[in-house]
């Protein structure tokens, strides 16, 4: 390269830049009209922009200058490299490029004129191929594309030679479509709003055809979600009427010319505005229809109408509560917010109604419901007549989603409610509005339907925007298992929400903007929930598939995810792998450097040891209201840490396992805490057994492994039982930060009462739990995934005993709010929130204390209400569900079985016995079958001696899992509301490889 072509190069990327950034548009503009592209419009600064705002004087001049500037471009790069063409696109690329950055244009007229200087022949072929295709097809986005397509294409065709020539077309091709991705099309505002001397040329580039019908995609951006939903579900086959749609600004006059409505033939005139049947606004009632539409004339009053229901004084309010914006002085969103119409067939109804998918009230079940009469559909939403009230049963397995439409012939349906209309369209009628329910995956719709005597037709669709979000037991359960107290939650959900927050942000990165992670999850009857609908939209910009949503509310499989959404999520999978390579030594020196040191410092406050007469602080602690929060803040530092691993390295775990395809028989479980504790506790029994006399001879009242205050007697009494309560105090002083609840610091430690461990020692004793399995050797791939197993264990080890910190220093705080009279009983703390707790303490908020008690009552009642719920459901619709104890509920088809998430491989029989908790532990041996709500490391001891597991929650990473798979014991999670269906003493068989339950027998359950 020669000294001047390096001058040249600076001038290309320097000047042409500059040149490209020159708003010369605007101040043509400006000057001729007073408009200022910036602040009207899309507020691009454009050609198009010129002739919308400014008219035809202002559109010409906009051109010569932009022209101007591509030529200039082209003649600069051709001065200083005459043999090497390539460098006159380059200089097209630079003044696209400032043109986009500075000057808020595209540089569509740079470009087309620069590029007939460029390359004469090359453009006509283009301009004569990419003309001829945009007036026969008359799409400009479509013809658009090709003029790009078309731009490499051709260059490649006359100069196959030159490389670097047609790199540089492609490179140019690719900006531009990246450009025009970004950026508002000014060809998109109505027609009837530019300046009276450019409407026509605008009509005829903005591509509309005389007629857009129902029959081809539409787009909701521009004719509104309710007619763009209808030509979707039409071309799906679901029974849309035929329909014509005018989008805002086009003029109606080729579309009335078209249709003929006559007495005989009548049409309904329907809006559909922009923004309308949205998942965030349905605008039910805002806007006006017209029926029985029989002439022209009456057509186009009918429009007339229609559009001008838009600026209702009803309707704008009705938009400014449901999207409040920032109030702007121009004109910009009424590009976005506009009225289309929907014109139609009107349906001569026999029987009509709107159905919803899931009951708006209840906001949970399986319940469709129907409100119907007969005659059309206007009856029933005109709210003048009282409609028929009917619920039809249908469960997610009632509906195949792969199939069509209609109700198989054989196929019966359990309905409620009586009245007029034909039971079997009532049942076809819920099984389209739960088969559209599954086409969106699984999002709550309502359906206007009408049927002529022959055929059922659907006239509208829309989401419940009521039923929104969607919240879901799956995975909630998981983290927190039953019923939870207020100050649990509001210390676990920043803690979760937070660290899953900053995951996703991880794989996002910028596609994370705008999501409040702290939505994450919510209580709903005291039960912990996760928000499948926000869960789904980050599954969708992570690029899952958008069945991620039916995933975690009913379940359903994952499909493979399209090539493209891995590849936009490449990176930020890249940053996690980085992070899950690293996962072990970032936690090794966390634990050295922080972790460890912290936890000796919190076990050496003597003012919160813990002691088993009294327990903790009760002799007085010298820490006052302020340090005790203080210290309580600096635990729930040290957890939100610890929670980034309690949270990854299951995963790590899981994805290892599955990749290097290791079994569990392979890997030594022994260093969680959930079988390692049960392990320690069987060994002290094994101990006590060669010291107590034949247990036979020992007079326990009741069953054996129920009363345990009696074998300690006679511990107490030999002088070789002390040496058993040592080796068991030792147990409770490693393991006594557990307790039946992990997670909520609301439920006792074993330190603080040992009762249930006593009780799981003396059941050892006498039925004694089998040795866990560890492998005598592993390969390479084994001892890979044990390491990440043994990491989770330690870490699940030092998440529990920070845990248990935090319960005991609000334990202390709480006597000391009871000294103080600020709340009258133990237990009462848990009823508050952290939130609240401090304001207390700081004593801000003068108007709590004078209600403390009746807060706390109220929510002591609520709690106590949920807590005795029989079953919460597994997912809800809506932030205000109604009580599960008020939803109607069907009997459940048993011939069928049950079926949930195999977690632990084998296939017994045996009998059921359900446990709510673990103070209802009864006998158990192989031939029980346990069937639980959930399971925690406390209930180790009870799974290892059964014959097989039934879970309402959990997955394969779960405590119950981990310990079924360890002692060989088939296991079946995640089945829904397994405890209310099954009863003590049904036999039923499990399948813990396919994840089934089937009842067996004829015989009856025992009590």
């Amino acid at each position: 390269m020669t000294l001047t072509q390096v001058w040249g190069t600076l001038l290309i990327f320097i000047l042409c830049p500059i040149l490209g950034a020159l708003p010369l548009i605007d101040w043509i503009t400006r000057a001729l009209t007073g408009q200022n592209l910036r602040r009207v419009g899309t507020g691009n600064i454009g050609v198009s922009a010129a002739f919308y705002h400014g008219g035809r004087v202002a559109g010409i001049l906009a051109v010569i200058s932009e022209a101007s500037k591509g030529i200039l471009a082209v003649l600069l790069a051709r001065q200083f490299f005459p043999q090497n063409p390539e460098w006159e696109l380059i200089s097209l690329i630079a003044l696209v490029m400032g043109r986009y950055w500075k000057g808020r244009g595209a540089g569509t007229t740079n470009v087309v004129w620069g590029f007939i200087v460029y390359d004469p022949t090359a453009s006509g072929l283009i301009f004569l191929i990419g003309g001829i295709s945009f007036t026969l097809v008359r799409e400009r986005q479509q013809g658009r594309t090709l003029v790009l397509v078309l731009l490499p294409l051709i260059t490649a065709a006359l100069h196959s030679q030159q490389v670097e020539r047609i790199a540089a077309a492609i490179a140019l091709g690719v900006i531009l479509y990246w450009i025009y991705q970004k950026m508002p099309d000014d060809l998109d505002l109505p027609a009837t709003n530019s300046h009276e001397q450019s409407q026509k040329m605008f009509r005829f580039f903005r591509g509309d055809r005389a007629l857009v019908s129902l029959d081809k995609p539409l787009d909701a951006a521009k004719v509104g979600a309710k007619a763009a939903t209808l030509a979707a579900l039409k071309q799906s086959g679901y029974p849309v009427p035929p329909g014509w749609v005018l989008p805002p600004g086009d003029d109606p006059a080729p579309l009335i010319a078209h249709l003929d409505p006559s007495e005989d033939s009548p049409l309904i005139v329907r809006s559909s505005a922009i923004g309308e049947d949205s998942e965030t606004a349905s605008a039910a009632g805002q806007y006006l229809s017209v029926a029985n539409v029989i002439s022209r004339p009456s057509l186009s009053e009918a429009i007339t109408r229609c559009l001008t229901s838009y600026d209702r004084p009803n309707a704008a309010q009705y938009r400014q509560d449901s999207s409040p914006r920032v109030k702007s002085s121009n004109n910009r969103q009424k590009a976005r917010d506009a009225m289309a119409v929907l014109i139609q067939p009107q349906i001569p109804g026999v029987f009509s109604g709107v159905a919803f998918s899931r009951d708006p009230i209840a906001g949970q079940g399986d319940f469709v419901a129907i409100e119907a009469l007969p005659g059309d559909c206007s009856r029933v939403v005109s709210g003048q007549v009282t409609p028929e009230r009917y619920q039809v049963f249908i469960s997610a397995a009632d509906v195949d989603g792969t199939a069509t439409w209609k109700l198989p012939e054989d196929q019966q349906l359990p309905l409620e409610g009586t009245g007029d209309v034909p039971r079997r369209l009532l049942q076809q009628v819920a099984y389209l509005v739960r088969h559209l329910e599954n086409h969106y995956h699984g999002i709550p719709q309502d359906i206007e339907w009408t049927y002529d005597g022959e055929s059922l037709w659907l006239l509208q669709a829309r989401p419940i925007t009521t039923l929104l979000p969607i919240w879901t037991r799956k995975i909630a359960a998981e983290v927190i298992p039953g019923a939870i107290r207020p100050l649990t939650w509001s210390l676990n959900r920043p803690l979760t929400c937070g660290v899953w927050g900053k995951l996703f942000s991880l794989v996002l990165g910028k596609r994370a903007r705008h999501l409040d992670f702290l939505q994450t999850a919510t209580l709903h009857f005291s039960h912990a929930y996760f928000n499948a609908s926000l869960l789904g939209e980050i599954f969708l910009r992570m690029g899952l598939p958008p069945e991620s949503l039916e995933f975690l509310t009913r379940g359903a499989p994952f499909s493979k995810p399209p090539l493209t959404s891995t590849l936009i999520s490449l990176p930020g999978l890249l940053r996690l792998l980085r992070r899950e390579i690293r996962l072990g030594f970032n936690f090794d020196d966390l634990e050295q450097r922080r972790l460890a040191p912290a936890l000796a410092a919190l076990e050496s406050q003597k003012a919160l040891s813990i002691s088993d007469d009294n327990g903790p602080g009760s002799g007085g602690s010298s820490l006052t209201p302020q340090s005790l929060v203080q210290r309580i803040d600096e635990i729930l530092e040290l957890l939100e840490t610890v929670t980034y691993y309690n949270i990854l390295s299951p995963l790590s775990f899981a994805l290892r396992k599955g990749m290097l395809k290791v079994g569990d028989r392979e890997l030594d479980y022994g260093k969680t805490p959930e079988i390692s504790a049960v392990q320690a506790l069987q060994e002290i029994a094994n101990a006590a057994l060669l010291v107590l006399p034949d247990l036979d001879e020992i007079s326990l009242p009741g069953d054996k492994t129920g009363d345990c205050s009696q074998l300690f007697a006679v511990l107490a009494e030999m002088p070789e039982g002390q040496a058993i309560f040592d080796q068991f105090d030792e147990f409770l002083n490693r393991y006594g930060y557990l307790s039946d609840v992990a997670t909520d610091i609301a439920v006792p430690t074993w330190k603080e009462d040992p009762r249930p461990v006593r009780q799981l020692f003396t059941q050892q004793l006498f039925q004694p739990v089998p040795l866990a399995n560890k492998p005598k050797s592993q390969r390479l791939k084994a001892q890979i995934v044990q390491s990440r197993l043994d990491l989770k264990g330690r870490v699940a080890v030092i998440y529990n005993k920070l845990l248990a910190h935090l319960r005991w220093s609000f334990l202390v705080l709480e006597q000391q709010f009871i000294e103080m009279e600020i709340i009258a009983q133990a237990g009462d703390i848990f009823f508050l929130e952290f939130g609240e707790i401090r304001q207390l303490i700081e004593g801000y908020n003068r108007e709590l204390r004078p209600r403390l008690q009746e807060l706390i009552a109220q929510r002591r009642d609520a709690f106590a209400r949920n807590k005795k719920l029989e079953s919460v459901p597994a997912v809800v619709y809506g932030n205000t569900p109604a009580l599960p104890t008020t939803v109607t509920r069907t009997a459940v088809d048993m011939s069928q079985g049950l079926r949930g998430i195999g977690a632990s491989t084998g296939v017994v029989e045996g009998r059921v016995k359900v446990l709510r908790n673990l103070q209802e532990i009864s006998p158990i041996d192989k031939e029980t079958i346990l069937v639980v709500s959930y399971t925690d490391a406390g209930w180790s001891a009870v799974l290892a001696r059964a014959g097989g597991l039934i879970s309402e929650v959990g997955g394969q990473l779960s405590h119950g899992a981990i310990v079924a798979r360890e002692y060989g014991i088939p296991a079946v999670m995640d089945v829904t509301d397994a405890t209310s269906r099954l009863q003590d003493g049904q036999r039923v068989r499990i399948d813990g490889a396919q994840g089934t339950v089937m009842i067996v027998g004829d015989e009856s359950p025992r009590g």
